[in-house]
């Protein structure tokens, strides 16, 4: 077998090291930032939480989750050659929160996050959190963050939610300009939207079962609007993949999006269908999804990514080699080392 990317792994940035990383006039304003979004959170749980304990957290104990270095043996240990990373930290909110300068904060946390994949930049490629309130810094942390060796950006699944403009709006295009020049892809990662939180108060499941099968199809939302508003179409070079929404869903939503477009809906910024631009520019990373892979000629072979979740619940961690060949069995070589390998190394630069 191939050798195997992880296009949807997690690494442990600790609040109190970007603290640390963050100048001495700008801490309280940190800390603030911190308590403001905790406590937002915790008031949209409604005082719920989830509880881990039922889970084997074998993979969250190893040190591998922290250290890089011992994130390699962890990856040697599975078989898996190269992961996409992402952190547990998201800043986005944030940033927004903080009553004062947050470069220097946004600096701290990015200079973390390349520290630890400088132990090895051919086989850890982070997904850089680069903060849109301001395009000007953006496109310049874009430009920064590509002369290190940059794979991958990180953005908000719904600018609006944070008081942002949506992505089809002519603001973004020269962080979308200089995206497309540099060949660094988008990604938006699997999230929880405020409006879900009430479905986690009113789960009665003991780990919010219901709540926790919602948030892969909120990821419906940005995949549509970077197509149907045109966005793609003056784009054409941008590659954005959907993390971890698995598979299974993805063909009947094209199939419905192209109706919408063969005469419908007024769409006039388009000039292909929908699902066309979905094969040109987008990806899906999928965990185990027997369903989805059945459907892979519809979804498109090359428009898939494996992945282990490391060290999620779900991971497929320890027994990734096993797990893959369980899930591709009669499925091609060539077939599945696109899926878990040559898709990923194309669309990354691995």
């Amino acid at each position: 077998m191939t050798k195997l990317i992880s296009a949807d792994s997690h690494v442990a940035i600790k609040l109190e090291d970007i603290r640390a990383r963050v100048p001495k006039a700008l801490q309280d304003s940190f800390d603030d930032a911190i308590a403001a979004n905790t406590a937002a959170d915790n008031a949209m749980r409604g005082g719920r939480i989830l509880s881990l304990e039922s889970w084997d957290m074998e993979a969250m104990r190893d040190p591998g989750y922290h250290d890089p270095v011992a994130r390699l043996a962890a990856m040697d240990r599975d078989g898996v050659w190269a992961e996409v990373l992402y952190s547990e930290v998201s800043a986005f909110r944030h940033f927004g929160l903080v009553q004062g300068d947050w470069r220097p904060i946004a600096r701290g946390f990015t200079d973390l996050l390349t520290e630890f994949a400088a132990h090895d930049p051919d086989r850890l490629a982070v997904s850089y959190q680069v903060p849109i309130v301001d395009i000007e810094y953006a496109t310049a942390e874009v430009l920064r963050l590509a002369a290190l060796g940059a794979r991958s950006i990180h953005l908000p699944n719904h600018p609006s939610e944070l008081g942002l403009p949506e992505y089809h709006e002519t603001s973004y295009d020269p962080l979308w300009s200089v995206l497309s020049e540099t060949g660094i892809a988008i990604t938006h990662h699997l999230g929880n939207r405020p409006y879900l939180f009430d479905l986690l108060r009113r789960d009665p499941t003991p780990q919010a079962a219901i709540f926790t099968s919602m948030p892969a199809f909120a990821l419906a939302e940005p995949l549509a609007w970077w197509i149907l508003t045109g966005t793609l179409e003056r784009f054409p070079l941008l590659k954005i993949v959907f993390v971890e929404p698995n598979l299974y869903w993805i063909p009947g939503f094209l199939q419905g999006l192209d109706r919408k477009a063969d005469g419908r809906y007024d769409l006039p910024g388009l000039t292909m269908k929908p699902s066309e631009y979905w094969h040109r520019n987008m990806a899906a990373t999928f965990l185990d999804d027997e369903i989805g892979l059945s459907l892979r000629h519809l979804i498109g072979v090359e428009n898939i990514l494996w992945s282990t979740d490391f060290p999620h619940p779900a991971t497929s961690w320890p027994h990734s080699r096993e797990v893959v060949e369980r899930q591709f069995k009669g499925i091609s070589a060539v077939e599945r080392d696109l899926m878990v390998h040559d898709n990923a190394a194309r669309l990354y630069n691995l």
